[in-house]
């Protein structure tokens, strides 16, 4: 094989395996920086209602990338991150969010870690008094105690 066929080939192959790389960005026709911190803040801020411990941002999911573009569309129409969030959480309810708001269905997130942090300390101090209870009442008195 001639050396100009082996370079060609090799960087034909070098550009296959880059090929898959750049099908996967997905570029956003920003106007302004001001506005891709606007939306890399708000895609930063949201979950992938897939891959369910990812933000939107780092989700390669087929479904995040539609819910970037929406996001996307939804700040070109002049919605505010507010609205954008709200429409969002209609679609997927509050799971869509990473800092979910207090309200009645999403109390047990907020305190639930608390309580169960209160009922195993609970748990822990009874064990310990009740064996420390029953070390002392088992213990024999020794005879030079009298």
């Amino acid at each position: 094989m001639k050396p100009t066929q082996w370079c060609i080939r090799s960087l034909a192959v070098v550009l296959l395996l880059f090929a898959g790389v750049a099908a996967a960005v997905d570029p956003m026709p920003f106007r302004d920086t001001a506005e891709e911190a606007r939306f890399r803040a708000l895609a930063a801020e949201l979950r992938c209602v897939m891959c369910q411990n990812q933000s939107l941002a780092d989700s390669s999911a087929p479904i995040a990338k539609d819910l970037r573009r929406e996001v996307f569309d939804l700040m070109r129409e002049g919605k505010s991150d507010d609205e954008i969030k709200a429409f969002l959480v209609e679609r997927y309810t509050d799971f869509v969010l990473y800092k979910p708001p207090l309200n009645d269905r999403t109390w047990w997130l907020w305190f639930m870690p608390v309580l169960i942090l209160l009922a195993g300390a609970t748990t822990v101090v009874v064990i310990v008094r009740r064996r420390a209870k029953a070390n002392t009442a088992s213990k024999p008195v020794p005879e030079d105690a009298w």
